[in-house]
């Protein structure tokens, strides 16, 4: 198992880069880099902007002394050529493409993810700052689903075609078919002051009176806070985990070993839970850590969106939407590489499950 885990290490690094070089591209590629996203704030007259970036007063960048016209940026007729030169200098575009992605990876080894175009901070610091928001709706989610889909899938399994299964089966239906943020709506319409009870508060993690707070009334104000927002990531996650719990479970009541347990006398309770459960549970339990990350930084931007939330996700999107490539990079090369790490927790956590899986001999 020692050798297939530094086999596992060893493979991450050709991984990762495949996968920094790959978006690297893309982002390089398309159309409006974070040269062009400050041509256009001066363009709309962005005086912010100028006093940000300096070089050149609103009467120099929009003096006609020039044309611009050989520029290869989109929007950079009339502004000084010198001025555009000092921005592509500014964020590093005054050097050849390979140079500035291996200059990156080198920083990234040394987790120095620079700081960021667009908010005058360093990008380690914003994914910090973001962090709490992340953890709180992907832990806290991916601990009730599992709660909730467990024993629910277990029930059903148990009770296959029951009229129990067939209601329940309703219910996780309409649970996969209504998206998270819906019920968040919703959830805001009923408990939030939007029409009928004003139970839970709208936005935020904490109050803004938090930290004059004891403690056990901080960590009610928190749950308080986190209800809504992980209520409606549960109600729409919670259902292909239920699914899949019942399926595995069915596919192992099948097998010929419970039969045989069955045949000795065994009681049904021992049967379910002294041999069908760990067989059953294998890819349940094997799959958390990649089901925490999933939850964890790709599935919550539409609720931080709605309940104001200011997270990891949110963070991503107005990255992208801004071409801040700092955070872009910073956030994929982080979340890239605990991605990876999961991956290799998932494998080790199959073999805990069941001994009987060796990864190392596998051809």
């Amino acid at each position: 198992m020692a050798a297939y885990i530094i086999r596992r290490l060893l493979l991450l690094i050709p991984t990762l880069l495949g996968i920094m070089l790959l978006n690297f591209v893309i982002a390089h590629a398309a159309p409006g880099g974070p040269v062009e996203q400050v041509l256009a704030r001066f363009r709309n007259n962005d005086i912010s902007a100028t006093a940000r970036f300096g070089g050149s007063d609103q009467g120099d960048v929009r003096s006609g002394s020039t044309s611009g016209g050989d520029s290869a940026y989109r929007g950079a007729q009339g502004l000084d050529p010198e001025f555009i030169a000092e921005l592509e200098r500014q964020f590093g575009f005054d050097k050849p493409a390979h140079e500035r992605f291996f200059k990156m990876m080198g920083n990234y080894l040394r987790f120095d993810f620079g700081d960021s175009f667009f908010r005058d901070e360093k990008v380690w610091d914003l994914v910090l700052e973001k962090m709490p928001v992340s953890i709180s709706l992907g832990l806290w989610t991916t601990i009730l689903v599992y709660l909730v889909s467990i024993p629910l899938g277990i029930a059903k399994a148990v009770r296959d075609g029951s009229r129990f299964d067939v209601w329940t089966s309703a219910v996780v239906v309409i649970g996969n078919a209504i998206p998270s943020f819906l019920f968040a709506i919703l959830l805001i319409v009923v408990f939030a002051g939007g029409r009928y009870l004003d139970w839970f508060p709208l936005r935020g993690l904490v109050s803004d009176n938090w930290a004059e707070l004891g403690t056990w009334d901080k960590v009610v104000d928190y749950l308080w806070h986190i209800t809504l927002p992980v209520t409606s990531m549960v109600i729409g996650g919670f259902a292909s985990l239920t699914m899949l719990t019942k399926n595995s479970f069915l596919d192992q009541i099948n097998q010929q070993y419970v039969l045989t347990a069955r045949a000795k006398g065994l009681s049904e309770r021992r049967v379910m839970y002294g041999h069908v459960f760990r067989n059953a549970m294998l890819i349940v339990i094997a799959g958390f850590p990649a089901a925490l990350l999933s939850i964890l930084f790709a599935g919550s931007l539409l609720i931080e969106v709605i309940f104001s939330l200011d997270g990891l996700g949110l963070l991503g999107f107005q990255a992208a939407i801004n071409r801040d490539f700092p955070v872009m990079f910073g956030t994929l090369y982080f979340l890239t590489l605990i991605g990876l790490l999961m991956k290799l927790v998932e494998d080790i956590t199959y073999v805990l499950v069941d001994p009987r899986i060796d990864f190392a001999r596998r051809d």
